[in-house]
């Protein structure tokens, strides 16, 4: 080899010294770029699911109501002649509330007793002539028996007249049936003008004064004319949401609040249930008996109520902030292989800083303290635990 071509095969190699070089420095340099790029994983709090009982008390709105209602109204068309109650008034069953006159009515029932008397009348004088006739027939025939006494024709006559007057009376009779039927019906409707208390109650409501003509043909409304409630026992009503009404059973003894008597609890057993959902308001309306005789407690008051909420087995808790929400959705932000991942859930009943959820959640699941949509799924971020 001469000494040129040895020198030139030590630049040749120089040269691929120095690009291999610049190459892995590239290589380097372009990774570094990259590194710098890529932000880093954020660090984040994160809490475990919860699988525990429940067993708790919301407070829930409820309603009084009287226990029995009866709006008083007029059968029979006519005038108020007087009204012995007013707002107010205590009454006891079957005491006369109010009277009226009806001059139609007094005149209907005197046509019909005077029919009833008429066809009472006919029907007497009918059995008298069927009497008569029946003796003259009873004459004749013990006298045909010798011959040549009777002819055979009048004892024909005699049996025919007989015939006619029974069925004379047969009528008669029908008819004054009927008549007495109508007299009886005009009778019932004037036993009407004298309204009676359906039960023992208190009057809370009069729309009604002396000279007021009343009834289904008075044109204006035939109810409503008197409104007489039961104020001694009450009816709490509970609308109850479809997730609390598993421990609604009769009997189960609550407890409520009202207004009017600050700082007092009162309790009563549940008395009824409804058993269907409103699909509205996906409520189960629930009735409470309230006992009242004090008279402490007024119908149309609003009341909270102390609902007692348990579930047949443990169910899974986060804490209030670890639950989002956006215009689509509600949700908690699980943290799975270092990456986020968004859980719908459906929200229960809130326990101190907990709040039931149900979804596809697990117990011991970690899901992030403070969530928000800004944290968007398949987010890396570095779990820290809090106890």
């Amino acid at each position: 080899m001469t000494a040129r071509s040895a020198m030139v095969l030590t630049a040749w190699g120089a040269a691929c010294v120095l690009g291999a070089s610049c190459g892995q420095n590239a290589t380097q340099t372009s990774q570094s770029a990259t590194a710098a790029a890529a932000p880093p994983a954020a660090n984040v709090d994160v809490v475990e699911v919860k699988l525990q009982p429940l067993d708790t008390v919301v407070t829930l709105p409820g309603e009084l109501t009287a226990y029995e209602v009866a709006s008083i109204a007029a059968k029979v068309n006519g005038f108020v002649k007087s009204v012995d109650v007013d707002r107010g008034s205590i009454v006891r069953r079957g005491e006369v509330l109010m009277l009226l006159d009806a001059p139609e009515l007094a005149a209907a029932k005197a046509e019909a007793q005077a029919k009833l008397e008429q066809a009472r009348a006919q029907m007497l004088a009918a059995q008298s002539k069927l009497a008569a006739d029946d003796s003259t027939f009873s004459h004749l025939r013990a006298a045909s028996q010798t011959a040549g006494v009777v002819a055979g024709n009048d004892l024909v006559i005699a049996e025919n007249a007989v015939a006619a007057s029974r069925a004379a009376v047969t009528g008669a009779t029908e008819n004054a049936a009927a008549a007495e039927e109508v007299l009886k019906a005009v009778t019932e409707q004037e036993a009407y003008l004298t309204i009676q208390a359906p039960f023992d109650g208190v009057v809370t409501e009069r729309q009604v004064h002396p000279g007021d003509l009343v009834g289904p043909a008075s044109g204006r409304g035939n109810a409503g004319l008197l409104k007489i409630e039961i104020l001694t026992r009450l009816r709490l009503v509970v609308a109850v949401p479809q997730s609390d009404i598993s421990v609604v059973s009769p009997g189960t003894v609550v407890k409520f609040k009202v207004a009017e008597a600050p700082g007092e609890t009162f309790s009563s057993p549940i008395a009824r249930v409804a058993h269907e959902v409103d699909p509205k308001t996906r409520t189960m309306p629930v009735e409470l008996d309230v006992q009242n005789a004090a008279g402490r407690l007024t119908p149309g008051s609003f009341v909270q109520v102390d609902w007692p909420v348990r579930r047949p087995q443990p169910t899974l808790f986060v804490p209030a902030t670890a639950i989002a929400s956006n215009l689509e959705r509600t949700f908690v932000i699980r943290i799975q292989d270092g990456q986020t991942e968004w859980v719908d859930v459906k929200l229960g009943v809130t326990v101190g800083a907990l709040t039931e959820v149900f979804g596809p959640l697990h117990e011991r699941d970690d899901v992030i303290v403070r969530a928000t949509d800004a944290i968007r799924p398949g987010t890396k971020v570095v779990p820290h635990l809090v106890k």
